[in-house]
């Protein structure tokens, strides 16, 4: 099932979210349904669970849907997420879901090293560069409770009109 992004100014992008057990009777269906949005969403490459109205630590990643420098999982599927190194810095155009009609231009880490348990509870990390590593810090801000207007040196200078996508 397509689930309904929420967008700003929605609180639940604002609050940060709370951690899931993987035995939670409605994760997995939650998952992916998760999973089913973000494909169908037009160049969308991560979500995170309070962006469609769940306030749970849960992301969703797929980078390689971009033909981006950078290493390449495939699909990701985190619970319970958290930095633990990050390496280098890089100024990037990230895009949102959430704010669907500005972009801005982002100070990242070029390299993340992020834990978490697999959506069946399995301890995992993922090293993770270039655009793939900005992907997860993107869905990570989401799940601390920060967007990416969260992130810009200046409102005037680094927030741009979002090109249309169809």
């Amino acid at each position: 099932m397509i689930l309904a992004p929420i967008r700003i100014p929605h609180a639940l992008l604002k609050a940060p979210c709370h951690l899931v057990k993987p035995e939670t009777p409605e994760l997995q269906t939650f998952i992916d349904n998760m999973i089913e949005t973000l494909y169908q969403q037009p160049r969308c490459v991560g979500l995170a669970a309070n962006q469609v109205g769940q306030p749970w630590r849960v992301m969703v990643v797929d980078a390689s849907r971009i033909d981006r420098k950078g290493t390449r999982h495939g699909r990701i599927v985190l619970l319970n997420p958290f930095l633990v190194d990050r390496r280098g810095q890089h100024l990037s155009r990230e895009g949102c879901l959430s704010i669907p009609d500005f972009t801005g231009n982002i100070l990242r880490a070029d390299a993340v090293t992020v834990h978490g348990k697999d959506r069946y509870g399995r301890e995992m990390e993922i090293r993770a560069e270039g655009f793939e590593a900005t992907v997860l810090q993107h869905e990570l801000d989401h799940l601390d409770g920060k967007l990416f207007l969260d992130r810009v040196s200046s409102l005037d200078t680094d927030v741009f009109r979002r090109k249309r996508y169809e």
